[in-house]
């Protein structure tokens, strides 16, 4: 074919042609023009698809997994990602909820060689999550303050795990209140400003292991945790929000908090019969690959033939940032707080919890009745 009768190029594509980087630029604008192409033009696409979430008044459900807490991302991102209005809800996992109480009750975790003798660090009572390490003096005091909580009053009832997180936030929050905590918790954040908190497998976490020890001690011990409720409440404020507003779901590092948020929407359409479109945007950041057949770095377009995103989230609001969750998620938020004018007015899901719930169980019970 001819030059001159070549077709045009796409009006969408983008030439690159990148300016030189002055290092006045903020993190926004950076991101914008000099992440060009490969991994750092997925990076760029994330910060889009965040800037759209916030532009646009979606529903935002953040999913954080692997040891975010230990090493301090809730204090650097997500806390004053939530302080700002721009996470709705969240779910993460029993260990980071249990390793966010450390520093709230007077601890510290400190960076540790990660090429150091494990017989001398078990000997010294130190545990290592990679290049972090905690003593054993930590976990016993993390024990006792989780367990002084599970015995009062408040807990003695059966809970699903965002009730119980609200619960353990308010004592924790009134704990930072009275010994004026400089940096506040995950779970008192989320309460004050009624983020409910889920994890998918509270069993397979230490947070959970001080309720074993009570429920074979105390006879007066109540609490009980009801899956069942777990689920439905987490795919009851899909199904509200989702009437409401666009929904998105930001992925931090995959794994069990991805699948319990993201089953949601198969929940409500193949379980219950009601009409669920999935999730309008999907940005995952995670390093796995996609071609081993495993939930954590299924993409977007894989979601859909769940019905866990919509067709226009796979054409137009996904991307996959495969890079290491302490690498992006600070620049990202950097550039998302940078660019940020004002904060949001928060969502208070937590105080639609019920109301939720109430709703789709009436919906279930009429489909189900005429069925």
């Amino acid at each position: 074919m001819s030059r001159k009768h070549r077709p045009p190029l796409q009006p969408h594509r983008r030439a690159v042609a990148l300016p030189p980087i002055t290092g006045q630029e903020p993190t926004a604008d950076l991101l914008h023009q000099a992440f060009p192409a490969f991994a750092g033009r997925n990076m760029r696409e994330a910060f889009r698809l965040m800037q759209k979430s916030v532009e646009e008044g979606f529903t935002i459900f953040l999913t954080l997994s692997g040891a975010m807490t230990p090493a301090g991302l809730h204090h650097s991102c997500i806390i004053p990602l939530i302080e700002k209005g721009l996470v709705h809800a969240l779910t993460t996992t029993g260990a980071n909820l249990y390793h966010d109480i450390h520093r709230s009750i007077g601890y510290q975790v400190h960076e540790i060689d990660p090429h150091g003798s494990d017989l001398a660090y078990r000997q010294e009572d130190t545990v290592r999550i990679y290049d972090l390490a905690i003593s054993n003096d930590i976990l016993l005091g993390t024990d006792q303050f989780i367990g002084g909580c599970l015995k009062s009053p408040a807990f003695q009832k059966p809970m699903t795990t965002a009730e119980l997180h609200h619960e353990l936030g308010r004592a924790l929050s009134q704990y930072e209140d009275k010994h004026k905590v400089p940096a506040p918790s995950l779970l008192a954040t989320c309460f004050r400003h009624d983020v409910p908190i889920f994890c998918g497998a509270p069993q397979d976490g230490s947070l959970f292991l001080e309720s074993v020890l009570l429920s074979i001690i105390e006879d007066s011990f109540k609490f009980r945790l009801e899956p069942e409720r777990d689920v439905l409440q987490m795919a009851a404020l899909q199904l509200v929000t989702q009437r409401e507003s666009q929904t998105a779901v930001w992925i931090v590092g995959g794994g069990v908090p991805k699948n319990f948020t993201l089953q949601g929407e198969p929940t409500l359409s193949q379980i219950f019969g009601l009409e669920a479109r999935g999730f309008d945007l999907d940005l995952q950041i995670c390093v796995d690959v996609a071609d081993n057949g495993a939930l954590s770095s299924c993409n977007a377009g894989e979601a859909h033939t769940w019905g866990k995103t919509s067709a226009e989230c796979v054409q137009t609001s996904s991307v996959y940032l495969r890079s290491d969750v302490t690498i992006a998620l600070p620049v990202l938020s950097h550039a998302l707080l940078g660019w940020l004018k004002q904060p949001l007015v928060p969502r208070r899901l937590m105080t639609r919890l019920a109301e939720a719930e109430r709703l789709v169980r009436a919906e279930v019970r009429e489909r189900h009745r005429l069925r």
